[in-house]
């Protein structure tokens, strides 16, 4: 399976904080946001990953991420040259994918929650059909809402309606079969001339394979695309790690756990980031693990 992070666009909600600089490359508290959407695609078990940016961003990306082969996996790059859509991500990566599966996660949404690896891992099994999540929220106008039927099935998808049937949004982690290719080369642009990922899940719904998870309490969801939600992330993300003396989203972690890269390797990376305090944490791990 393939993985394809949107880190595209122009960020206008962080306007005028993301005129020099990515949303993606934004802190959330940390580390830079983008290494959230990376890691729960790692944490699903995909190695090749493909991330979507602009060409004015794409070395700032570079510089940071490198080709992932310190971290055990394959990162390779595409332009998107304007705003196009979320499902315009499927047509500029129709090479990338080949005749794989694929995920697409979106460059500004956190996921954490127990049980999470699990989850992701038994979705990423490939299968025909697409697999979306859930999370209940307040204010579901502002998402596309998918409402179920009394067996908990996904039975309809709206894109920020002014009456919403449910409270329930679709997050932006998106499990898909190789069909999905050609489904987004037949979606029509909408509103802002953009792709809307919507129209791809109505697509599997309508043919009755679409599959729903519902993301319960134990699990957190964070759209990090507007200054409040941002602030309201790296809160969050500083009171887990700050209480429990863990890190969310930590790709040398992610990458040693799920035995991308040795003992060696991870030492190796605790050396070059000591100076923070990150390498710290990285040899505590470590460390315990060697009791």
């Amino acid at each position: 399976m393939k993985g394809i992070i949107l880190a595209g666009g122009t960020g206008s909600r962080l306007y005028p904080i993301t005129r020099v600089v990515s949303k993606q490359l934004l802190p959330v508290y940390d580390k830079p946001m983008i290494y959230f959407p990376l890691t729960t695609l790692m944490l699903s078990g995909i190695r090749d990953i493909q991330i979507i940016t602009t060409r004015e961003h794409q070395h700032a990306f570079q510089t940071l991420l490198g080709n992932g082969h310190q971290w055990g996996i394959n990162l390779s790059w595409c332009i998107q040259e304007e705003p196009g859509g979320i499902a315009e991500a499927f047509s500029l990566s129709e090479d990338f994918i080949g005749n794989d599966h694929c995920a697409l996660a979106l460059g500004d949404n956190i996921l954490f929650g127990n049980g999470l690896t699990r989850l992701l891992q038994s979705v990423r099994t490939p299968k025909p059909g697409a697999t979306v999540f859930a999370y209940r929220v307040k204010d579901p106008e502002n998402y596309g809402v998918v409402s179920f039927n009394d067996q908990g099935i996904g039975i309809d998808i709206e894109e920020k309606p002014q009456k919403p049937k449910s409270n329930f949004a679709l997050i932006g982690l998106y499990f898909y079969d190789n069909q999905v290719v050609k489904i987004a080369r037949d979606v029509k642009p909408g509103l802002n001339n953009e792709k809307h990922i919507t129209d791809i899940n109505q697509k599997y719904l309508e043919m009755g394979n679409l599959q729903v998870e519902r993301l319960g309490r134990g699990f957190a969801w964070l759209d990090a695309g507007t200054v409040d939600s941002l602030h309201n992330a790296s809160a969050f993300v500083r009171s887990v790690e700050s209480r429990q003396g863990i890190k969310i989203a930590c790709p040398e972690e992610i990458a040693w756990y799920m035995g991308y890269i040795t003992n060696k390797d991870l030492e190796q990376l605790a050396d070059n980031l000591m100076a923070s305090g990150y390498g710290n944490y990285l040899r505590e791990i470590l460390m315990e693990q060697n009791g």
